[in-house]
């Protein structure tokens, strides 16, 4: 599917917010219709990383889809993996939300030039497995930390987004940075296929007023969303998860958000459960 710039923006792929809404006539829709982002859950907090029955438990613990993970050895660039994982979504009626490149745990795209290869590699499998976004990790050793790197960063990924562009996948970059720095990389790409995965833990964790960030990111800015406050419960820590949920509407946003919450009680089943009843119990009464 080739795509201009300008349509890709507009009715991309990845389901990104039509140009019909400005950004004003988005939080007035948002603000009529309340809450549109559906709830998922990562692989790896459910501790089934590249494991196809992360699809089944996240489904029986009433998440509304998973994001799943490549593998730190690209598990996931196996054809007969892929369709496996497409055939048991089938099977259980669960959506894959979204990819995350976790090997660039590994080897880090801000300066690997196998953290490059990686993530063209990964195109082709959200392609082929109908999944639009790729998280892109910046995390631990492979932190952005210097103007260089993330001008690196953004370079690699102006030689790799049209790639992404034509597949119609969004590289969505999660890190520890401002969302001020997210979108210089982003403009340095100069592709529309290059988006923040907003992270709203490691984002507060970093000193930064995520309510303040999401709003002036806004929709077309942001791919997905993570949400967190570990090591606590979700509404027992940091965060104001009412005042995340209405900056989220009121900008329109519509993708996926998902929980990345760890088990403070070591149960998974219960503690998954817990956090994801009260992120729709915050939703509910958002409405």
């Amino acid at each position: 599917m080739n795509l201009t710039r300008r349509s890709f923006l507009q009715c991309g792929a990845a389901g990104l917010a039509s140009a019909a809404f400005g950004n004003q006539s988005l939080s007035v829709y948002a603000s009529a219709k309340g809450v549109r982002f559906r709830v998922g859950v990562t692989d790896w907090n459910l501790r089934q990383t590249v494991k196809l029955e992360s699809v089944a438990l996240s489904k029986t613990l009433g998440f509304d889809g998973v994001q799943i993970s490549i593998g730190r050895k690209m598990e996931l660039n196996d054809k007969a993996l892929q369709q496996a994982f497409l055939a048991e979504s089938k099977r259980v009626g669960q959506p894959l939300a979204s990819l995350c490149l976790d090997i660039l745990h590994v080897n880090g795209l801000k300066s690997d030039p196998l953290g490059q290869r990686w993530t063209a590699e990964a195109i082709p499998i959200a392609k082929a497995m109908g999944i639009k976004v790729i998280l892109l990790p910046f995390f631990g050793k492979w932190a952005l930390q210097t103007q260089a790197e993330m001008d690196y960063t953004g370079d690699a990924l102006k030689e790799i987004a049209p790639a992404a562009e034509k597949a119609g996948v969004i590289l969505g970059l999660e890190d520890t940075i401002s969302a001020r720095d997210n979108v210089r990389i982003m403009e340095r790409s100069k592709s529309p296929a290059v988006l923040t995965y907003y992270d709203v833990g490691n984002s507060t964790q970093n000193g930064f007023d995520i309510i303040e960030e999401i709003r002036w990111l806004g929709r077309k800015r942001i791919c997905e969303v993570h949400l967190k406050d570990n090591p606590s419960y979700m509404g027992q820590g940091k965060i104001n998860f009412k005042a995340v949920v209405e900056a989220l509407a009121d900008i329109g946003f519509d993708q996926w958000a998902h929980l990345e919450t760890v088990a403070p009680s070591g149960s998974i089943d219960d503690d998954m459960k817990k956090n994801l009843g009260f992120i729709r119990d915050v939703i509910a009464r958002s409405k």
